[in-house]
């Protein structure tokens, strides 16, 4: 079994805490049919990004801030479908509040909605969108996390599923687990493991500061 040891997780939200990514790709959808674009290829670099960053690349023809309020308005009202993943209640109930937190490319209200739909807690700390300059792979939502924690960069262990998450944790000096819930354990290789949920993730304390986290079963790609 894998172990990693750490002082507190930091946990993206969409496709790791709550499983929204029908509720998410049908407002994609919705807004490509709006402009003409193609959904591939907005699907293929969404995941993980914010919602402005992921226009600016698609469509720089238009506004990025005023269409990325428009979907944000439309997704802070759904919650239709949305439910925890699996093992989540279970994890969150036995960290202690201050050594996790949530970095999320999402507003403040859409993170907030989807926890209480989800009936999961809301953390003591969440870092969303509007509280960066520079979204995911960025670092600065990580880094933000952590500070605002008070723990270390380095001690902090990153939860993604997406390759824009488990870079902005790299850039961050953390180490990242992938949940392969939204991308294909290849897609992943990049973090130090792949899970398939977080049922597969024990939590323990190793010291009166540490964390210590067992890893029951791994994705199956070949590097795992």
């Amino acid at each position: 079994m894998t172990q990693f040891h750490c002082d507190a997780i930091l946990f993206d939200l969409d496709g790791v805490l709550v499983d929204s990514t029908a509720l998410i790709e049908h407002h994609w959808n919705l807004w490509a049919k709006r402009h003409g674009l193609n959904l591939q290829e907005i699907l293929a670099i969404s995941h993980g990004r914010r919602s402005i960053d992921t226009i600016q690349m698609i469509a720089p023809f238009l506004s990025a801030e005023s269409e990325a309020r428009l979907l944000e308005d439309a997704e802070e009202k759904d919650t239709e479908g949305l439910v925890a993943l699996p093992g989540v209640a279970r994890l969150l109930n036995t960290l202690d509040p201050q050594r996790w937190a949530v970095v999320t490319s999402g507003t403040p209200n859409i993170a907030t909605n989807r926890l209480r739909a989800t009936g999961l807690p809301l953390p003591a700390i969440l870092v969303t969108a509007h509280d960066v300059t520079h979204g995911k792979p960025d670092p600065e939502g990580y880094l933000k996390a952590a500070n605002l924690l008070g723990i270390p960069a380095h001690k902090c262990l990153v939860i993604e599923d997406a390759p824009a998450g488990i870079q902005a944790a790299h850039a961050a000096h953390m180490q990242a687990i992938a949940v392969s819930t939204t991308h294909a354990p290849e897609a992943l290789q990049v973090a130090e493991a792949c899970i398939p949920s977080l049922e597969a993730l024990n939590i323990s304390k190793s010291s009166a500061s540490t964390i210590m986290i067992t890893l029951t079963e791994h994705c199956g790609s070949s590097k795992y």
